[in-house]
């Protein structure tokens, strides 16, 4: 009885419809929990999970309620059941290559996809990849051998039109549900894996279609002509190196630290009479250091990714979202990496302990010209290692040891750390700092995470002194962005000697300072310096420092060392202060008494004008080049364009110990200058987690072991690409 009532119920329009939403919603469920690492935590997070197959579902199928002849209807409804199954299952497959999905440009364009869903990728098939086919195997016989019939009587219009508009209300349910969770979730995309977990395949690909043709729209109306206005501000506002300063670097290794969330009112700080960065502060005030107390954050909503995009490149972020995830995967960039690889032959890595997929990074850093770069996927990622956003701070720095003493020096080396991030907690076993007494929990601990990042650089640096990398080195330290919001600013008044009561956008504003130091040593000459600059200044100073040539790069940022260097630093929203006066909202305020100028003096008004123009031009400037992707059009002197294809970051690890291999003795690595023997044991860590999940035998081990796997994956990729 149970079996004839479904089989008449299935031979129905609405039994078959609901049949494949049923089918294709188990799959995609299935998917999500086995194939695809999503990061889902906590009811809510599942419940959504589960949620969103179904709204994108119904409507793309609801399509062919709309058709009244039975072939047909039935026919489209199968050929759209069967599309959304490959486009799941070519997103398996991708994902088990890159840890990501497939965008548009991925999915149409014929060298992407042939890197993406290579013959040997389809090695990566695995046995639970049959429920991508099984149902469809059962769909056909079942029709074929009439167990389904077609239902020759169509849809009534009123109920296919009832379908679709509750479809579109469980879409908008969907996404206010994600908001809710994520807020910014569109507007900002900084991981394509949030956009799957909260949206959906089929949401994601939307979205990413409607991105990726609004961009394809801007670039194709887009000349070389419209990089002349560019051309001309850049090449006027250039600044010319200071020749006491300029090459004082030259062949020295370039380590950048990226202080998650760091702000420069930690620096010196002392919270209930204890020091919050000891080392830090030794650091800033060392006369090997050049140590900028005007110096701020430029970031807009792309946050880490913005300062990262300035710290390589010079331009600026977008007004709305992230450069690198909006447009990062297909635009041109002249980054630091190329730069240093191709006027001083340096070799470049970045080492993070989050998903490789997060801002969109491992398609970012090939196009910025990244050799190596180690993320989630080449650390002990146990879950007592790492912290909501990755890797504890002092296993990244100890973990990257193994990788960074097989680099060919002079090498270019970013660390992105992430423990002293929002909302800045850290298990009790890896910090005894006393949390601050605000109220807000956010605020409070904030000091705690930054003093267990503090520690972590410091155990770096003494491992650096103790391998013999650091005379041979420039150490960049800067702070991203901010950490405390303005929102909490009330709280955070009091602990800064300040009264909410009478806290304005002028403090706000001051609270962008970020620390940014740059450490040589050897250097006597160092200091704190007053000059006023921001992120976007990072790469011709340094680049100066090392002894390269910017003039024919257009950079919108100048030498902080420069005489001509512009001290007008511009934010994200065309706010922006000067080293006299800060502009918020058209409100002008003197620096010196924070007090708000009611009714500024003619020359005064006009002067600052002036500057606010020049930063609006500025920022819209960048606007074009990043959105109309104007940098394809202009090749400087002696700079090749990148080829990211040029790059892999699936064996890293292999790569760099075959060159070191084939270099012998000719090789300039640590390890090769060391005997050939590791630095590991020179690293010193009071990290609990060492005497655990992470020891240094263990990571001696998981060299050796992956040395050879790696020689066997070097070998059979050589196979196979012949």
């Amino acid at each position: 009885m149970f079996l004839s009532k479904t089989r008449d119920y299935l031979s129905t329009r609405w039994g078959f419809f609901s049949l494949l939403v049923f089918l294709f919603w188990l799959k995609t469920i299935l998917v999500y929990l086995i194939d695809f690492r999503l990061g889902v935590e906590g009811l809510y997070q599942y419940t959504i999970l589960f949620f969103n197959p179904v709204a994108t579902t119904l409507l793309l199928f609801s399509a062919a309620l709309y058709i009244k002849r039975p072939i047909p209807a039935y026919l489209v409804l199968s050929l759209l059941y069967i599309a959304n199954s490959a486009l799941l299952l070519f997103n398996i497959i991708y994902y088990r290559e890159f840890t990501d999905f497939m965008t548009i440009n991925v999915i149409f364009g014929y060298s992407s996809v042939s890197e993406g869903l290579s013959s040997s990728s389809f090695a990566l098939l695995k046995p639970q990849d049959l429920i991508m086919i099984v149902d469809i195997i059962f769909i056909v016989v079942a029709v074929a051998t009439r167990f389904i019939k077609l239902d020759k009587k169509p849809v009534p219009p009123q109920q296919a039109v009832a379908i679709s508009s509750f479809a579109l209300l469980l879409v908008f349910l969907n996404l206010t549900l994600g908001e809710i969770n994520r807020p910014q979730l569109l507007s900002r995309t900084f991981d394509r894996n949030y956009l799957v977990k909260y949206l959906g395949i089929d949401s994601f690909t939307f979205y990413d279609g409607i991105k990726t043709a609004k961009n394809n729209h801007v670039r194709s109306e887009a000349s070389s002509a419209d990089l002349n206005k560019v051309l001309t501000f850049t090449q006027k506002h250039y600044a010319k190196p200071n020749p006491q300063m300029y090459g004082i670097a030259k062949g020295k290794n370039i380590i950048v630290i990226h202080l998650e969330s760091f702000q420069q009112f930690l620096i010196n700080y002392r919270l209930d009479g204890k020091e919050v960065t000891p080392f830090l502060n030794s650091l800033y005030n060392d006369k090997s250091t050049y140590s900028f107390a005007n110096f701020f954050n430029q970031v807009g909503q792309g946050k880490t990714s913005d300062a990262e995009n300035m710290l390589e490149t010079s331009i600026y972020g977008l007004p709305q979202g992230s450069l690198f995830s909006a447009l990062g995967t297909d635009n041109t960039f002249q980054g630091a990496p190329a730069i240093l690889n191709q006027q001083k032959n340096y070799t470049s890595a970045v080492f993070h302990g989050n998903k490789g997929s997060f801002w969109n990074r491992n398609s970012v850093y090939k196009n910025l010209g990244y050799q190596n770069f180690f993320d989630a996927s080449y650390f002990n990622t146990a879950s007592n290692n790492l912290t909501e956003y990755g890797l504890k701070d002092k296993l990244l720095f100890h973990d990257s040891v193994k990788y960074l003493e097989r680099l060919q020096q002079p090498f270019y080396a970013k660390f992105i750390t992430v423990s002293n991030h929002f909302p800045y907690t850290i298990d009790q076993k890896n910090t005894d700092f006393k949390a601050a007494d605000t109220g807000d929990s956010s605020v409070d601990n904030y000091f705690v995470t930054a003093h267990y990042l503090d520690q972590a650089v410091k155990e770096f640096f003494d491992y650096l002194k103790k391998s013999g990398l650091y005379d041979n080195s420039m150490i960049v330290l800067y702070g991203d962005h901010y950490g405390i919001s303005n929102s909490r600013n009330l709280k955070l008044a009091p602990l800064l000697g300040k009264s909410a009561s009478t806290w304005t956008d002028f403090d706000n504003a001051q609270l962008q300072r970020v620390p940014f130091m740059i450490h040589i040593p050897g250097q006597k000459n160092g200091g704190i310096q007053q000059q006023y600059g921001g992120e976007i200044d990072v790469l011709p100073t340094i680049l100066h420092l090392a002894g390269v040539d910017t003039s024919s790069y257009i950079q919108f940022g100048t030498d902080l060392f420069s005489k001509k260097h512009d001290q007008v630093v511009a934010f994200r929203n065309e706010n922006f202060v000067t080293p006299n006066y800060t502009v918020v909202d058209g409100n002008i305020y003197d620096n010196k008494t924070g007090l708000q100028i009611t009714h500024p003096t003619s020359a005064l008004a006009a002067k600052l004008k002036a500057e606010g123009n020049k930063v609006n031009n500025e920022l819209s400037l960048s606007d074009s080049l990043n959105n109309k992707n104007l940098l394809r059009f202009y090749i400087p002197n002696g700079f090749i364009p990148v080829n990211p294809q040029n790059y892999n970051y699936k064996n890293g690890f292999g790569q760099i110990t075959q060159l070191q291999q084939q270099l012998g003795s000719n090789s300039t690595s640590l390890w090769s200058r060391n005997g050939n023997k590791t630095t590991i044991d020179d690293y010193v860590s009071d990290a609990p987690e060492l005497n655990t999940t992470d020891s240094n035998k263990e990571n001696e081990e998981s060299v050796s072991s992956s040395i050879d796997t790696n020689k066997q994956s070097t070998s059979s990729s050589t196979s196979t690409a012949n």
